[in-house]
């Protein structure tokens, strides 16, 4: 699946002795349920500090404090735990993760996009495009900016995921710009509900200012026509019934 998503699983055990704290974390980050885009990651704390970690992508257990350090080189010579680890990625993950996606997928709400441009606030661009994200669902969503077929990451701003009353969620990005002659800019978005990544073109041919200009004509043109033509029809109904006496 090419669609976008960032479940972690947690499995939390706490112990505790004379007032000190140790606890553990595992969790799955995944982009599909495909055992190769799965990353399985074990943390231990003491005292809510990180001392140890496996990382699927490493391979091995990474010490991050004196005690993390004499561990991880005890248990990175080919210990039982080191095998178990290795093998999370598969008994612990993908089966969880193929029933979180499924989950997600069977309740999953497309999202709509509206892109339009605004006033640059800070002045150092004479430009700026928003991209807003309206009305999908589950939360996790990933929106970017192309310019020219390249990823934008500088003077780039978006907002959190906001939750509407209705279960739904929205996102707005801006992006401050300056304009160029040949640009192609697009608003890039990817949800779990999506087959493939929606991209929106923005089109600069005509400020949006003119284009409301000429939405509301448009509006008031075809309003004007149809009252003519009403008034053009009941003109002719009441047309039949008069009977007309030359005048002399």
């Amino acid at each position: 699946m090419a669609s976008f998503l960032s479940v972690c699983l947690l499995v939390l055990s706490v112990c505790t002795a004379d007032g000190f704290l140790f606890y553990s974390t595992d969790r799955c980050e995944f982009t599909s349920s495909e055992l190769t885009d799965i990353q399985y990651i074990m943390s231990s704390y003491y005292n809510n500090l990180e001392f140890i970690r496996f990382d699927s992508k490493v391979d091995t257990f990474v010490g991050y404090t004196e005690l993390g350090v004499m561990n991880a080189k005890r248990l990175n010579k080919g210990s039982p735990e080191l095998a178990g680890m290795r093998a999370s990625k598969e008994t612990f993950c993908q089966g969880n993760i193929k029933l979180e996606y499924q989950y997600a997928l069977l309740h999953s709400a497309k999202p709509y996009v509206r892109l339009h441009s605004t006033v640059s606030p800070s002045g150092s661009h004479p430009a700026m495009l928003v991209c807003s994200v309206y009305e999908f669902y589950p939360k996790l969503i990933k929106v970017s900016w192309i310019r020219n077929g390249q990823e934008v990451t500088s003077d780039v701003t978006s907002s959190e995921e906001l939750a509407d009353s209705d279960w739904y969620y929205q996102v707005h990005s801006h992006l401050e710009y300056t304009p160029r002659s040949g640009d192609k800019i697009s608003c890039m978005v990817e949800h779990v509900s999506l087959g493939e990544p929606l991209v929106t073109d923005w089109d600069p041919s005509m400020p949006e200012s003119e284009r409301n200009k000429v939405a509301i004509g448009a509006a008031g043109l075809i309003l004007g026509l149809t009252l003519s033509l009403a008034g053009f029809i009941y003109y002719k109904r009441k047309s039949r019934g008069r009977i007309l006496v030359p005048s002399h």
